[in-house]
């Protein structure tokens, strides 16, 4: 196996359509399969094309034949919106089939993920409500829109994640991303959460450690920091760059998400990209796990 863009796409198909055999769709079957439709979005993630329209267009004259039908952009955003469930389901396949998956160090933060600029943006948009103000930490900014709260292995690996109002703690949101999927912990023993400062809570601790998780995050200026507590630092670029990835490779902010399910299929799209680059580097025997630059061209 290689790491070209068209290998990892096959890969991707016959993973995708393996796992799908034996599921059957009420009606008439479509043109573009449900394996070829996820498919097609992860290529589209890795090209870094946010428009879907011109995605299509362009398409045709990149990988000629490599789908037997192709829909119009109302028809791909319809279909792609209805299969977001399909695409979390997809993305926990390839990760549980990487030896990351197992890993007993998790890494969390949260990033914005903007929404919309104008005024006028904010009063029209159908994301008013679930979008709201939040500020910037690291960027020094307001910003509308949503975060993305991200768990991950320290080798980039997304584990879980959820996109929520920017208000809301980011520590309620783990523990809620927890309480969602309680046999991720159970699965773990002495599993070992990585975290900033913004986690600091008596209620996530003595909650994590119910479940016999250890948690270790920066200490205040005026606290007396714990042993080893420099090393946090270099560990702590790890989800920085993991966002990085998200934001400057896969145009995490340039999602173009106009409503809630169009948002969280975009998020959803990218991070499945980020998957299914992990899965397949490992797979190949890269030296760099989380390299995109062999797809995105």
């Amino acid at each position: 196996m290689t790491t070209d863009l068209n290998t990892l796409l096959t890969a991707l198909y016959v993973k995708i359509d393996d796992r799908l055999a034996d599921r059957r769709r009420m009606g008439r079957p479509a043109k573009l399969t449900d394996a070829e439709l996820v498919t097609l979005a992860v290529a589209q993630a890795l090209l870094g094309f946010t428009s879907e329209a011109r995605w299509l267009r362009f398409l045709p004259t990149r990988m000629p034949g490599a789908f037997r039908s192709l829909p119009g952009q109302s028809g791909y955003n319809r279909r792609l919106r209805a299969a977001l469930p399909l695409v979390k389901q997809v993305m926990r396949w390839l990760a549980t089939d990487t030896d990351l998956w197992t890993d007993n160090t998790w890494i969390v933060d949260s990033t914005p993920v903007e929404c919309g600029r104008s005024l006028p943006t904010v009063k029209r948009s159908e994301l008013a409500g679930w979008a709201k103000y939040g500020y910037c930490r690291s960027h020094s900014r307001w910003f509308w829109g949503l975060r993305l709260h991200l768990v991950c292995t320290p080798a980039g690996l997304p584990i879980a994640w959820a996109l929520a109002d920017p208000k809301i703690d980011e520590r309620q949101v783990l523990m809620a991303i927890c309480d969602h999927e309680p046999h991720l912990l159970a699965e773990r023993p002495g599993l070992l959460i990585i975290a900033d400062k913004g986690y600091v809570s008596r209620e996530l601790d003595h909650y994590l450690a119910e479940r016999g998780v250890r948690l270790i995050r920066l200490s205040y200026r005026n606290r007396i920091p714990h042993p080893g507590e420099p090393l946090l630092k270099s560990i702590r670029q790890l989800i920085e760059s993991v966002n990085d990835t998200l934001k400057g490779q896969l145009d995490l902010e340039r999602h173009g998400g106009r409503t809630i399910e169009g948002v969280g299929i975009r998020i959803a799209q990218r991070l499945l990209a980020l998957t299914a680059a992990i899965w397949h580097n490992r797979a190949t025997g890269q030296p760099v796990t989380r390299s995109l630059t062999a797809y995105d061209h």
